[in-house]
């Protein structure tokens, strides 16, 4: 086993990033081998239960209110319709169902006790339940944990220095006051970040200073390339080059050995070749589905296919972490608060968000 730093500069982190290409590729391998089974994937469902309609200004994102991207808005799924889309999940060999809301944060009332219902019945299914739901109050994280949440994911997107380029309708700080938050309970970590949005190699070498310095950092970290998409402000941006997400997947396992590294969004854009050379770098987890809540993903089947031939087998549940047991809403020991917590509105401009924003009226 590896011995895990928490010290990590950024200055370090660039260097491996930079080292060539073999070098790099052997020692994230080696560590990989080390902490992980190189032939296991762990296979996830990512699942938008509540789409469009975002008030956030995130350069990136098709569900932001402001911009105009054709992304068709939908109220808070159902608990049965969840529960019929997470035994598809089961039967097509994801272990863990994410489901996504587009929301702020949290609000307590009766979509938030129809969530709590959703991860009960799914922690039934014996299936790891993961949630992204904006920030969330310690109490609200609890009430999660006590539902059976086995993970909650609230990424830091990039760099802290780079993300008042991406975002300015929330601060970096609350994403990792969030992550603390999660942190008080039994419930695991998700973070992780976008790379292909403009940023330099210092900015993705300082998104890893900040979740490798965690402790305990992360125990999954999804990498995302940007799925540009026509009408947000990052609709020109080039795709990202596969050596790009090679060399970030490789740095990210060198410096997080015992984190599942999650190869994310932009897996469309990648040859089976690519991937399987992801995976040789140490990534060993996928989303699963034909979309990552908005945007094309590839199909379960194809997965499947990439599986087989790469001799790959899917991660089962609670390998990591034992199952977290349900409580039920009668029994729960935590009780709405009606919180009303003031998270953060930085205020500066960012252009072309704001452009987009106003173009999107016309």
């Amino acid at each position: 086993m590896s011995i895990t730093k928490h010290n990590w500069t950024k200055d370090e982190i660039i260097a491996i990033y930079n080292k060539p290409i073999m070098d790099l590729l052997y020692e994230a391998a080696t560590i990989h081998r080390q902490n992980h089974d190189p032939n296991v994937v762990q296979v996830s469902t990512l699942l938008s239960i509540k789409t469009g309609g975002c008030p956030e200004d995130c350069g990136y994102c098709p569900q932001a209110a402001r911009y105009n991207t054709g992304v068709e808005g939908n109220d808070l799924m159902s608990v049965s319709q969840v529960k019929a889309q997470a035994l598809r999940a089961k039967s097509s060999g994801s272990s863990r169902v994410c489901m996504g809301a587009a929301w702020r944060n949290v609000k307590d009332g009766e979509e938030f006790d129809q969530v709590l219902e959703m991860v009960r019945t799914i922690n039934k299914l014996d299936m790891e339940v993961c949630c992204t739901l904006g920030m969330i109050t310690e109490n609200q994280a609890q009430r999660l944990a006590e539902a059976g949440l086995y993970a909650y994911n609230h990424n830091l997107d990039t760099s802290e220095d780079y993300y008042k380029d991406v975002i300015s309708t929330r601060a970096f700080e609350d994403r990792l006051e969030t992550i603390e938050n999660v942190r008080k309970t039994n419930v695991t970590v998700c973070s992780g970040g976008i790379i292909g949005m403009g940023e330099s190699i210092e900015d993705r070498a300082g998104m890893l200073v900040a979740l490798s310095t965690l402790n305990p950092q992360p125990e999954s970290v999804p990498i995302n390339a940007l799925v540009a998409v026509e009408g947000t402000p990052m609709e020109d941006e080039k795709p990202v080059e596969i050596w790009e997400m090679i060399r970030m997947v490789a740095t990210t396992r060198i410096v997080m050995p015992d984190t599942q590294v999650r190869l994310s969004a932009g897996r469309t854009n990648m040859s089976r070749e690519g991937q399987a050379m992801c995976f040789f770098a140490g990534a060993n987890s996928i989303f699963a589905g034909d979309k990552l809540l908005t945007t094309p993903n590839p199909d379960v089947h194809e997965d499947m296919k990439m599986f087989e031939l790469l001799g790959l087998n899917p991660q089962k549940p609670f390998t990591k972490v034992s199952q977290p047991k349900t409580v039920e809403a009668a029994d729960s020991q935590f009780v709405p608060l009606g919180e009303k917590p003031k998270w953060t509105r930085p205020g500066h401009t960012i252009e072309r968000n704001v452009e987009h924003s106003i173009k999107s009226k016309i």
